[in-house]
């Protein structure tokens, strides 16, 4: 089980092919039709929509610290609350490229938009796992 942004480099480390990690940041809204229950809701901390801000793909490497990918979500001045993380494997001992890499990270901003995130590993800004259900 992955319960934090270590546990996942661990397991990226473990995998038999080289990997490229996904990275879709979002921020929690609340939809400008809200209910009174649901803007006290989110005023809690709870609900809201979870729109992606940013999108970035890195090789492992470029990533080992959680915190020097907050840092760099930071310089572009987006805030955000959750981060998504996914893994893409390499093949015959080749890490993918970034370009490689574009199209499966454009399908997961857009799966995060239409709500579809089960796939993906949800982190807070202290690179630990967050249960969104």
């Amino acid at each position: 089980m992955i319960a934090s942004y270590t546990d996942l480099m661990q397991a990226v480390q473990e995998q038999p092919e080289p990997q490229r990690l996904l990275f879709v940041f979002c921020r929690a809204e609340l939809p400008d039709d809200a209910s009174d229950e649901e803007k006290a809701a989110f005023d809690r901390g709870e609900g809201g929509a979870l729109t992606p801000v940013i999108c970035v793909d890195k090789a492992p490497a470029e990533v080992a610290a959680f915190s020097s990918l907050v840092e760099e979500s930071r310089e572009t001045g987006q805030a955000w609350d959750v981060v998504f993380v996914a893994a893409m494997s390499g093949r015959g001992g080749i890490e993918p490229s970034s370009d490689e890499a574009q199209q499966p990270l454009t399908m997961m901003v857009e799966s995060i938009r239409m709500g579809h995130i089960g796939g993906y590993l949800p982190l807070d800004q202290g690179g630990e796992a967050v249960d969104l259900n």
